[in-house]
């Protein structure tokens, strides 16, 4: 049985670098837990995290609630950034 604190990361809505996470995790099962062989993945998912800290950040100093955006809000974002 998952944790509260699992399920929220498992959570589309309130994680958005779930798929990075998913990623790397795989990359690194199936090379043996040798992270030289996973830098690209890690890469990913910084990149991710700092990405939507950023948005977080913005949302949060402009009284935008929820400070993360929903799955479907972050969809529409990333479209129109191209």
């Amino acid at each position: 049985r998952m944790s509260r604190h699992a399920k929220k990361l498992r959570d589309h809505d309130i994680n958005p670098c779930l798929a990075e996470t998913d990623a790397t995790t795989k990359c690194m099962d199936d090379n043996n837990y040798n992270k030289d062989m996973c830098t690209d993945y890690f890469l990913k998912y910084k990149n991710c995290r700092t990405f939507w800290h950023g948005i977080m950040m913005q949302r949060k100093r402009s009284g935008v609630k929820p400070e993360m955006p929903s799955a479907e809000e972050r969809k529409k974002i990333l479209a129109s950034m191209g």
